[in-house]
């Protein structure tokens, strides 16, 4: 499978992953949010399927994540549609300078989060998941079951950031809605072979 390829099907594993998900995201975030990520998450990756299946087959990786960028942007509410957005661009924008660097990619793209949400680690983001997933391609390998681990950790944190961070100490217990919904983007990396040299 060529690296086009990898890529769209990482799209839509990830689209499907939010699609299947969607009750849960928002479960998750009833208790230290709106309650309505799963739904948001729902309308940007149904936006996503519809560009993807207007990207020519042989779309660029740089393309197929510039159209993701553009359907978070313009589908998803509140802070999870630009971050995402930035996200993909992000991504993006580095792959085109360093094709294939997926390392670059994900750290480039965990640093776009962090300028634009004014994050950082341990603040109980989504950031807690795309900075150690970057590190740990630094290093060589990303897998499921580190992803899981970092999603998990955000439980015990409290929230310094975002509509959580209103809650204050009673946001502890929870996992963090963002950080969920960005292991489903990195583990379809991972399953689609992306990441894979």
């Amino acid at each position: 499978m060529s690296q086009e390829q990898a890529v769209r099907e990482a799209l839509s594993l990830f689209s499907q992953k939010v699609t299947e998900n969607r009750e849960y995201l928002s479960e998750l975030d009833t208790p230290i949010g709106d309650g309505d990520h799963g739904g948001n998450m729902k309308r940007g990756v149904d936006a996503l399927q519809e560009k993807l299946d207007d990207q020519a087959e042989d779309a660029s990786v740089v393309d197929l994540l510039k159209a993701a960028a553009m359907a978070m942007m313009s589908k998803v509410g509140g802070a999870s549609g630009p971050l995402y957005g930035t996200a993909f661009l992000e991504m993006a924008k580095a792959l085109q300078s360093q094709e294939g660097n997926w390392a670059g990619a994900i750290q480039a793209a965990a640093d776009g989060i962090a300028k634009r949400g004014h994050a950082q680690a341990g603040d109980k983001t989504m950031l807690d998941v795309w900075l150690p997933a970057a590190e740990a391609l630094q290093e060589g390998n990303l897998t499921a079951e580190q992803i899981d681990g970092w999603v998990q950790a955000t439980e015990d944190m409290q929230a310094r950031k975002g509509r959580a961070s209103y809650v204050g100490e009673r946001s502890v217990g929870y996992i963090d809605p963002g950080a969920m919904s960005t292991s489903y983007w990195l583990k379809a990396l991972v399953e689609a072979g992306v990441l894979n040299d």
